[in-house]
This record gives structure tokens, C-alpha cells and sequence, in this order.
């Protein structure tokens, strides 16, 4: 589980190791698609959540020609999610998997944050004699990771009176000898309600509507792995989010202020499995061209609490966001305002 699972690390998309892959598709494309359905919507649904906060550090805009940017990083944390670390696989529900031990019972495996481990299945035609065993792929839990990770870099500028644009970017990024890809965008808007009034300067609390969007695009590409014969093989992932936010701020404090903020959050994942694969077996014979693709779609409200800290030109701001999986936000910031 190492290859794909580091990309879920860096926030692209979970499939378990090449080996993995090919397994299941011994048991045919429509075992394999309804197989990692199951397995990869918690992690898709946990990245959603992830990628979508960390939008403002305070309800405050800033002035006309004010700028800030920000290093952001993100933990979501799933360690206490029994429910989203294991789904109950039905051998009936499939065409030809089943479990090596109690065949035809359902029971708990690992999804791609699990830690689930050792659970065999396998894949027998008796008409042709083939027979092919193998191990169900576990997940994050299982490295010793119990939180999703994301970061990229961020900047506002302030414009007229009380509107601040937003944007983030992550470069795209390669890894393992340039087999896997990654890449961030986002833009997003704030409006300061209290710059309307007279004397904003003098209240103590700023109130803001915050809204912002994400893009994150992964690639990971095991054509010349030698695992599944064919071509152009690949995992194309993105992941569209966006976050509506009501956010309220102290104002004025010269070295630490506070906020907090109301939102709903909502996003959907796209994992498409490309290429041409050639595997040998009864139920996986012929070339299939681009086998299948999943998408998720997750949405919930989320509520944060945060602080910052001013010194001097920099500023770092922590907060926690409350949601169906809860996110640790920490930002590094530089600025004029």
C-alpha cells in the first residue's frame, strides 16, 4: 500500500499498490470497479474535507493594496472513525471474489484508511481449473498514519472597500522517479460587512462572508511497472471543492486576535482508471481500454475556532475545524496591511 497511499499522503487519491490492482482485476472489471467503490470513498470523502479549509485566518479584510502571503497546511484526522475505516464486503454481492476463510460469509475489510490486514481471498473457475489467491490491499491506518495531509501556498490582496481576493496553488509536483504528479489551485473572495459602516475602525469585531474553491489534480502513472500487461496505464484523480463561510473576528488586539467561523462545505472526487490492461484468467481475458471510473461526491456543514499571532512583519495562525472529518489548520504568514 505504498505507492498510491504516499499520494493520498501528499492529498491526490488512494488504490492500493500496483500488485493490488492487478489482483482484483483477476476477479474481473466489475468485481474490481465495485471493489474499489467501496474502498476508496472514505479517503476521497476525507481529502474533500481536507483541501477546503484554510481559507482566512481572520474576518478583518485588508485595506486597499494590503497583501499576505501564506504557507497552509492541513491534518484531517480520522484515527477515532471505526465506521469509515472498514466496510462489510458481501461475497454474494460479487460476481466471483470470496473469502478463503467462511467463503460466502460477509465480513469487515479495510478501506483505504484502514488497518485491516492478512484478509485472503480468491478467485476460482472450475470449468478452466484457474485458481488465483491473494491478500485484500489495507490502508493508511495500517502506515502508521491516522490523518489525511494537505498544503500549498496562499495569498490575498486586499481591493476596495471590504473585498479581498483569494488564491492558492501547489505546483505540480512529481514523485517516485516522476511517476506521480500533483497539483493545486483555488481562488476565493471575502467581503468585510463591517468596512459599510462609519466608524469600522473602532469596533472590536469584524464579520465576514467568506467563499472559496479548490482543484486537485493527481496522477499516477505504472505503465512500466511490468505488473499488468498493456499500455498508457494510469490514475487520473481530481477533486472540486468549494467552502461558504460566515466568519467573525477580533480586531485591533496589537499582538494576538481570535475567529471563528460557520460553513458548508461541499465537493466531489473523479478517479478514473486509464489505459489498455491484458491479464490472464477466465474472468479477465481480453484487453479491456479504460476500465472504469469512481466518483464520490461529500458535503456537511463545518464549524472552526483559531487564533493568530502577530510578529512583527510575520504572523502564524492555528485553528481546529469541526466537521465529518475534522481538520487542524496552521499557517505561516507574511504581509503589509
Amino acid at each position: 500500500m505504498k505507492k498510491i497511499i504516499l499520494l493520498t499522503a501528499l492529498l491526490g487519491v488512494t488504490f492500493g499498490k500496483a500488485q493490488d490492482l492487478n489482483d482484483i482485476f483477476v476477479s474481473g472489471v466489475n468485481d474490481a470497479e465495485r471493489y474499489a467503490n467501496a474502498y476508496l470513498a472514505p479517503v476521497s470523502e476525507a481529502a474533500i474535507y481536507s483541501i477546503s479549509t484554510g481559507w482566512y485566518n481572520s474576518a478583518d479584510s485588508k485595506p486597499l493594496g494590503g497583501f499576505e502571503i501564506s504557507i497552509v497546511g492541513n491534518m484531517t484526522g480520522f484515527k477515532n472513525k471505526d465506521d469509515k475505516k472498514a466496510f462489510m464486503l458481501d461475497p454474494a454481492e460479487y460476481e466471483n471474489l470470496d473469502f478463503v476463510q467462511n467463503p460466502g460469509q460477509a465480513r469487515l475489510v479495510s478501506t483505504a484508511l484502514g488497518d485491516i490486514e492478512g484478509v485472503e481471498v480468491f478467485v476460482e473457475d472450475e470449468t478452466t481449473l484457474f485458481s488465483s489467491t491473494f491478500e485484500l490491499p489495507s490502508g493508511l491506518a495500517s502506515e502508521n498514519l491516522n490523518f489525511v495531509p494537505s498544503g500549498y501556498l496562499q495569498g490575498s490582496v486586499g481591493l476596495i472597500k471590504g473585498l479581498e481576493v483569494k488564491a492558492r496553488f501547489l505546483p505540480k509536483m512529481k514523485f517516485d522517479d516522476d511517476n506521480v504528479k500533483l497539483g493545486l489551485f483555488g481562488a476565493g473572495v471575502q467581503y468585510d460587512f463591517t468596512k459599510l459602516l462609519p466608524a469600522d475602525k473602532l469596533l472590536p469585531v469584524a464579520i465576514s462572508a467568506v467563499i472559496g474553491y479548490t482543484n486537485l489534480n493527481g496522477e499516477y502513472d505504472f505503465t512500466d511497472s511490468d505488473v499488468i500487461a498493456g499500455s498508457d496505464q494510469r490514475i487520473d484523480a481530481s477533486f472540486k471543492t468549494w467552502n461558504f463561510s460566515a466568519v467573525v473576528s477580533t480586531r485591533n488586539i496589537p499582538v494576538i486576535n481570535f475567529y471563528g467561523g460557520l460553513g458548508y462545505i461541499t465537493g466531489k472526487s473523479d478517479i478514473d482508471v486509464l489505459g489498455t490492461y491484458q491479464a490472464n484468467g477466465p474472468f479477465f481475458s481480453e484487453t479491456v481500454v479504460d476500465p472504469f471510473s469512481i466518483s464520490k461526491k461529500a458535503s456537511g456543514v463545518n464549524a472552526n475556532l483559531g487564533t493568530k499571532l502577530k510578529l512583527g512583519f510575520f504572523r502564524i495562525n492555528a485553528e481546529y475545524n469541526f466537521a465529518e472529518f475534522s481538520t487542524f489548520t496552521f499557517g505561516l504568514n507574511f504581509g503589509f496591511r
